[in-house]
Parts: structure tokens; C-alpha cells; sequence
């Protein structure tokens, strides 16, 4: 849920990859919404991408440690594959993917989220 300031608000214990993933969805149609590929733009659209979302985060003020990454790239007939791995406790521990595509390129957002132990 939005926090009226714009705010993304967790549940205190645990990381909320469905509204982490409507948070990516919107930084990334906002920075690459209505744009065609343009191979001089994808490094500043793809940290764009990942400075806007990686903000959010840190203004929610969590005991967690993020990570987000993103590849913005041409669309082609051979498509775009990516895999990642972990190992942690799912119960305070998160991760969400995002896959965006329009007629010219297709992006990944990976974010992982890793609880800190006081």
C-alpha cells in the first residue's frame, strides 16, 4: 500500500514482493513507457530504472539489505533468458522479478532483499 507522501508501506516483519513488484512495473513504464530502443540510451535508462526503485527502499527504513538489478536490452527473435539463485530464509528474506517488454526491448528487473540481524 501507497503512503500519501509516496511511500511503499510493508508489513513490519518480511519483504512484500507483490507491491515490490508494482513499484518496479512503475519505475520501469515510467523510464522506458513510449520509448523505442536506442542503443546510446540503455545504460542511462537501466540505471535509471534501478536508482529510482532502489530510492523507494531505502525511504522505508528496514533493517534490509537490497539488491537490484537490471538489464534493458533489443528485442530480437531470440528472445532473453536469466536465472538466478539463493539461499536464505524465506520467512524475512524476499525477492521479485520484473519483465517488461514493448515492441523494441525487453527488460529484467531482479530485487533481493536480505534481512539484517541486530
Amino acid at each position: 500500500r501507497w503512503h500519501p507522501i509516496g511511500i511503499l508501506v510493508q508489513d513490519p516483519v518480511g519483504f512484500n514482493a507483490d507491491e515490490a513488484h508494482n513499484i518496479v512495473k512503475e519505475c520501469v513504464d515510467g523510464v522506458l513507457g513510449g520509448e523505442d530502443c536506442n542503443q546510446n540510451n540503455i545504460n542511462q535508462w537501466t540505471a535509471g530504472i534501478v536508482e529510482e526503485f532502489l530510492t523507494y527502499l531505502v525511504k522505508l527504513v528496514k533493517a534490509y539489505k537490497y539488491i537490484v538489478t537490471g538489464a534493458v536490452i533489443q528485442r530480437s527473435a531470440y528472445g532473453f533468458h536469466t536465472a538466478s539463485s539463493w539461499f536464505w530464509d524465506s520467512t524475512s528474506d524476499g525477492t521479485c522479478t520484473v519483465r517488461w517488454e514493448n515492441r523494441t526491448m525487453n527488460c529484467i528487473v531482479n530485487v533481493f532483499a536480505i534481512a539484517v540481524v541486530l
